[in-house]
């Protein structure tokens, strides 16, 4: 019980201000609530899982490499947001998932949030305290549980903030700015290369 108590409460105090927060955020107002908690629970679930499983092995993985695929998966979101939001057409009060050519169906949707947030844990520092917790308390279930429960938390918390915050914005202003988020945090990880 010791494990899954601490690791739900580091997981959650390093995940609330971080990009996993504001990712899931940005792709709730792309896409549907539902398919975006789907996507983004499956994502946590298998980083989790792996987390705890490889315990500190996930620790000696090249951290260059690690960092140069976040900042390419953040670059091309960014890139498809921005090319979207900037694209002429239509930007009445429609639903942001609706925008474009075509509706997003769920299976896009939860499959683009998936890829995104699976992307983005990668190397996280929730990842890394998840398998620093399996390392120090030898109970990877109980471990990944918590890790799990405290992401999904805040993942919960991204969707219900971004279904409110999407009925009262412009879909294509809400393209625009998450496109410079992910940007943001695609330059983030691309300065950490430097370094």
């Amino acid at each position: 019980m010791l494990a899954l108590i601490s690791a739900f409460g580091l997981v959650l105090a390093v995940e609330l201000p971080d990009k996993t927060l504001v990712a899931t955020l940005v792709l709730t107002t792309r896409f549907r609530a539902w398919p975006v908690f789907v996507g983004v629970t499956a994502a946590f679930a298998v980083q989790s899982a792996i987390a705890a499983v490889f315990g500190s092995v996930l620790t000696l993985l090249p951290e260059t490499l690690v960092t140069a695929i976040v900042a390419a998966m953040f670059g091309i979101g960014a890139y498809m947001l921005l090319r979207e939001g900037f694209s002429p057409g239509k930007d009445g009060g429609e639903d942001a998932s609706r925008s474009g050519p075509s509706p997003a169906t769920f299976f896009r949707s939860a499959l683009t949030s998936f890829g995104v947030l699976f992307a983005a844990e990668w190397g996280d520092a929730s990842q890394l305290a998840t398998a620093s917790l399996t390392a120090r308390f030898g109970n990877p279930f109980a471990v990944a549980l918590g890790s799990f429960v405290a992401l999904v938390a805040v993942a919960g918390l991204a969707v219900f903030i971004g279904a409110k915050v999407r009925s009262r914005i412009r879909p294509k202003l809400i393209q625009r700015v998450a496109g410079f988020v992910f940007a943001g945090f695609s330059l983030f990880a691309l300065s950490q290369l430097a370094f």
